[in-house]
């Protein structure tokens, strides 16, 4: 793998923008977020954050006409259990 350099400008603000190569590269849209990683070394990373934040799942599993009770949740949870470990043994 080449390694490529490319160069943006830091605004009075303290934004970047990112160049359309790295964008693509990493899959990134407009209002997604990245996160900076940097080691003990100082060495930098840009890395794209699945979920940036538990609030961000907010209905990310759909919603159900009636909330469910924690009863009916965990015999649903212990049903799928006992299905996964079923198929597992097949």
């Amino acid at each position: 793998m080449s390694t490529k350099t490319l160069l943006t400008t830091i605004t009075s603000k303290g934004q970047i923008t990112l160049p359309v190569a790295i964008r693509r590269r990493l899959g990134l849209n407009q209002h997604d977020r990245v996160a900076f990683v940097m080691d003990e070394s100082g060495r930098v990373e840009l890395q794209v954050p699945r979920y940036a934040s538990v609030a961000s799942l907010t209905g990310a599993a759909g919603s159900l006409e009636t909330p469910l009770s924690m009863t009916q949740m965990r015999e649903i949870a212990h049903q799928d259990r006992f299905r996964s470990l079923a198929e597992d043994n097949d």
